[in-house]
């Protein structure tokens, strides 16, 4: 088990990898059909899971403080 202050970048590695890993899936499939769709998946998501991570990383933070401003906060007491 990991310490409890690594589960920010735990959460962005495992989301950004997911996300990009569907996305790139998707967008390869529509470009390629079934014909090389492994195998140019698999380049896709190499490609783009470097860049989501990071992004994620600095985004996160960022939406969280967007949600919360939009939303309300339960009551006290």
């Amino acid at each position: 088990m990991l310490p409890a202050r690594f589960a920010p970048i735990l959460f962005a590695l495992l989301l950004s990898g997911m996300m990009s890993c569907i996305v790139s899936g998707i967008a390869t499939l529509r470009v390629t059909g079934l014909d090389g769709f492994a195998t140019a998946w698999m380049a896709a998501w190499s490609f783009s899971w470097p860049v989501a991570f990071p992004t994620v990383l600095v985004v996160a933070p960022m939406v969280r403080r967007m949600v919360a401003r939009m939303v309300r906060q339960p009551s006290e007491g």
